[in-house]
This record gives C-alpha cells, structure tokens and sequence, in this order.
C-alpha cells in the first residue's frame, strides 16, 4: 500500500508522456498551482464525467492561477482517443508504470463492489506554487467532485 500525501508534503517530481507523447513534469509548473487528479482509465462512464467537469471549468480554475493535470496508466495512444472523442482541455498524462501513481499514493488496494482489488484509487492533490501539497483527496467520487474542489478552494 503506497503512503497517502498530507498537506505540506513536497509533491513528489514526476515527469510523464501526455496524449501527444510529449513530456510533462511537474517542475514545468513551478509557479502556478496544479490540481493533479488520478484516474483508473480513459473512455470509461465515471472518468469521462470527472474529465469533463474539469474541462468544462478549467477557464474558472484557470482564472483562478490553477493548471489541471489527470493521471491514469493509460498510454499516450488511449489519451490522444479520449481527448478527441470527449473534446477535453485538461492535461492528460500517462503512467503505465504506476510510479507516479504510487508515489502518490493513488495506487493499491481499494474496494471495488465489496471485493478488495488492488488498482488506481480516485484521488486529487492540489499542489501550491513552491512544490508542495495543499490538499490530498482520496476516494473521491467522479460526479460532484469538481464542484467541491471549487468550493474547497473558495473559487
């Protein structure tokens, strides 16, 4: 089971393929402030709702000095897909190593219709400006969850 980040925490670096297979890293942010959302599969019911809701404030979250980043072990080819058929803006990223995942604490065991599985946990971290962990959220739900982080952050 990987450790769940705390607020204060430095967010651990990453640097991964994004849907055009072009390298992003979280150093590339230094600066703004990220929300880092992880997300078990692209073109999936649930995870086409959560990248839509963010697609559809990014201008707010944006305004509001945010950048959006999605995570999921998905290789850049299944992005590039979800991208187009969904229209996201959103920063898609793939690990299909699962070390960021992990050192997230995005990945493990979860439970999955009262079975205990071991995948990618729905998870958001929001990372400040410095590098560090400002909220780490954890088995969150896909629908509603953009609004709450909205309100969270008094957006």
């Amino acid at each position: 089971m990987s450790e769940r980040l705390q607020p204060g925490d430095t967010a651990p670096a990453f640097t991964l393929p994004d849907a055009d297979g072009n390298d992003v890293s979280l150093a590339d942010y230094k600066g703004r402030k990220v929300i880092v959302y992880f997300y078990p599969a692209a073109l999936t019911p649930g995870c086409t709702k959560q990248a839509c809701d963010f697609t559809d404030n990014l201008d707010l979250l944006a305004g509001a000095g945010y950048d959006v980043i999605g995570v999921s072990p998905d290789k850049p080819e299944k992005l590039a897909k979800f991208r187009e058929k969904e229209d996201l803006k959103v920063t898609l990223v793939g690990d299909p190593s699962k070390e960021t995942l992990t050192a997230y604490g995005a990945f493990g065991e979860k439970k999955l219709y009262g079975k205990t599985v071991t995948g990618v946990i729905r998870s958001t971290v929001v990372v400040d400006e410095d590098g560090k962990v400002e909220r780490a959220l954890y088995n969150v739900k896909a629908t509603g969850h953009v609004a709450k982080i909205i309100k969270d952050l008094g957006i």
